[in-house]
């Protein structure tokens, strides 16, 4: 990952890092960010090697019970970091507290920027936080795929129903920006078992859901993605077989986005099928519309990777806390609806009514 700040940040983003941030050396062992507790800095690692790692929540039941089943270890290794990579990436994503723990394994070099200066610098530049977003969904996205791979795909069901995904997209992309999805997307209906997006294709377009339901499924191997692709599964028998190996990964309604991590690389992306649950319609953005879009709008490109670094930080955070290695869930007796009410703070009820009141506009304005 290192190439990834050298390829996302422009010579000036850089110097102006230099310039605000402090370089200072850590020894091997000290914690850079702890699980669960607010983030003053960015740091980027400028040389040595850190770990990322899961803390058990002890007074946590389903915590216990996983910790159980792996020998009654506290916690454990999800991935590891080297130089270029960013730790902290959640002080520019508000109301975000870090879902795993970093520590340094060698003496390590950082660059440390303060978040407020941070922040400053993301909401005056436009074209800084462009940059500084896309390269954090990269970073974000390639962490999650490693700690779904290490703890299993299995994991992913554990995740709570997308509510979030659709807020914090109509949340905070502009009036102008869904006009312009709007202009831009075509409306397409789709049957049950239609299938959007092939394990192992080329994914074409961005698709928004105004009705209906979509199943994200994976194959229970991901060897063999190019024999895959040009087969045909809806008509090979021993394909179709395989399909009942299919595991599912979670579920996405109206509101939801799919597609949208076409536009960053994943070092090793989930193959994943996206097939129709239902009747469903979808607004259809072709790849080739929002990536001219991108490039040419740099307001618009720096809400849409701000939306979806959130995305990634908050699926992670979801798992995390669905294996009962947050603080959150399933505390003081509480079940998972009960504990996700309780989060709801005033501003996510406030954001989340400006999603629903965008969400209704837009299919207003598309005739739905």
């Amino acid at each position: 990952m290192s190439e990834v700040l050298l390829k996302e940040l422009s010579n000036q983003d850089i110097d102006w890092m230099l310039t605000i941030g402090c370089q200072t050396e850590i020894d091997s062992g000290m914690v850079l960010m702890r699980q669960g507790e607010p983030l003053d800095a960015l740091h980027i690692v400028l040389d040595g090697e850190l770990t990322v790692s899961l803390n058990r929540d002890d007074g946590n039941p389903l915590g216990r019970a996983f910790a159980v089943l792996e020998g009654g270890v506290p916690g454990r290794e999800v991935s590891q970091l080297s130089s270029g990579e960013m730790v902290g990436e959640v002080p520019f994503m508000e109301n975000c507290l870090p879902s795993t723990t970093v520590t340094a394994t060698t003496k390590s070099s950082v660059l440390t920027i303060p978040k407020t200066q941070l922040m400053q610098k993301l909401h005056s530049d436009q074209s800084f936080a462009a940059h500084l977003y896309r390269a954090s969904a990269i970073m974000l996205a390639n962490r999650l795929q490693q700690m779904m791979h290490s703890l299993g795909h299995s994991t992913i069901v554990l995740t709570r129903p997308q509510l979030r995904e659709a807020l914090t997209i109509f949340a905070q992309m502009h009036d102008s920006d869904i006009e312009w999805l709007i202009a831009a997307g075509k409306v397409q209906q789709v049957t049950r078992n239609a299938v959007l997006i092939r394990s192992g294709r080329p994914i074409e377009a961005m698709y928004i859901l105004l009705d209906g339901a979509v199943a994200l499924n994976t194959a229970g191997s991901e060897d063999n993605l190019l024999a895959k692709a040009f087969t045909n599964l809806e008509t090979s028998l021993e394909d179709s077989q395989n399909e009942v190996l299919e595991q599912e990964l979670g579920r996405l309604s109206r509101g939801d986005i799919v597609g949208e991590t076409l536009f960053i690389e994943v070092e090793t992306p989930l193959s994943v099928t996206v097939k129709a649950l239902r009747d469903s319609r979808l607004l259809t953005i072709p790849k080739w519309r929002l990536t001219a879009k991108l490039l040419h709008d740099v307001g618009f490109a720096a809400r849409f990777y701000r939306v979806l670094a959130n995305i990634l930080a908050e699926k992670q955070r979801e798992i995390v806390q669905r294996l009962g290695y947050g603080r959150l869930s399933y505390s003081n007796g509480e079940s998972l609806q009960q504990s996700f009410a309780n989060e709801l703070g005033n501003d996510f009820l406030s954001d989340m009514s400006l999603a629903g009141a965008r969400f209704d506009w837009m299919l207003k304005k598309i005739g739905i």
